[in-house]
């Protein structure tokens, strides 16, 4: 007797979460293909209400680069872009914070963004810290 064929079931859609760590694989592919290293990923600080880092990276030159990664199918509402506001920002720049206290002496550093939709876009400076 012969071994019955495997029967599939519907494939589900990606969730939101396997499509955001879709988009920080590019990003992070991208940054290290232009030379910069990766040195934490996900960076969250303790607790509820702090904020989060994607990628932190470093260049070639020491700077420690935080970068958030944004991903939008459709370009609607202002596109990926459009969705790092100002709160985003704020909690962002909590965590770079948070994680500079760690070390003995920080480094220059900035804030970028990668943007990724129907390509990869590297925002340098995306935003500043007021």
């Amino acid at each position: 007797m012969g071994l019955l064929p495997f029967k599939r079931g519907p494939v589900a859609p990606p969730t939101t979460k396997r499509l955001g760590d879709a988009a920080e694989d590019a990003a992070l592919a991208h940054l290290r293909k232009a030379g910069l290293g990766l040195v934490a990923r996900n960076y969250r600080t303790p607790g509820r209400g702090g904020g989060e880092v994607d990628l932190i990276m470093r260049e070639p030159g020491g700077t420690l680069v935080f970068v958030e990664v944004r991903s939008r199918s459709r370009a609607s509402h202002g596109g990926a872009g459009a969705s790092i506001t100002f709160a985003k920002q704020r909690r962002i720049i909590f965590a770079a914070r948070h994680y500079l206290m760690r070390l003995p002496s920080p480094p220059p550093c900035r804030f970028d963004a990668v943007l990724v939709e129907d390509e990869i876009r590297w925002l340098r400076g995306a935003f500043t810290v007021e």
